[in-house]
């Protein structure tokens, strides 16, 4: 696992423990923890390939821009709560396992984010990106496209549900 997959899961993590908190994090930071798992995803497929490396600068780019973020909010709970963000990342950068990620041979779902379900659609056909964001933020999900046909869901389990049944009329078009 590359140190950057760790950091984007301490950083799911510490949104997920904002919102417990009851910290009010606008649904645009959602959309940019989804860009960035998809970034990363298309950055591992061939690391040496020119493209793949522009887009591993890309995902530093936003998941700078998202941990500063959220790290403005987790300052604001305390000082030590926020140092104890701080330090996982540290130590994420620095190539340590913070968290486990299940590997999986699955197509399926593969292992969501620490205190997330997860839920994946296939679609006959591609579908425009910003129909799944508004429903994604409407329910206060994070979702990664594997595919132009393949939608992972990320978020509470009863979002998940509603969600679902929000983006059931696709699979008819």
């Amino acid at each position: 696992m590359l140190p950057i997959e760790q950091t984007w899961l301490i950083l799911v993590d510490l949104l997920t423990n904002l919102k417990k908190k009851g910290v009010d994090v606008p649904s645009s930071i959602n959309k940019e923890i989804s860009l960035l798992k998809t970034s990363i995803n298309f950055y591992k497929r061939d690391t040496s390939h020119l493209d793949m490396i522009k887009e591993f600068d890309r995902a530093n780019i936003i998941i700078t821009n998202v941990q500063d973020k959220l790290l403005s909010y987790a300052e604001e709970i305390d000082k030590e709560y926020y140092n104890e963000w701080v330090d996982k990342l540290r130590r994420a950068n620095l190539g340590e396992e913070i968290y486990k990620q299940a590997e999986t041979a699955s197509r399926f779902i593969g292992s969501a984010p620490p205190g997330f379900s997860a839920g994946k659609v296939h679609l006959k056909k591609p579908i425009a990106e910003d129909r799944f964001q508004e429903i994604a933020e409407y329910f206060n999900l994070i979702i990664e496209f594997e595919d132009d046909v393949t939608v992972a869901l990320y978020g509470d389990s009863d979002n998940i549900k509603k969600g679902l049944k929000e983006i059931a009329p696709f699979f008819n078009e």
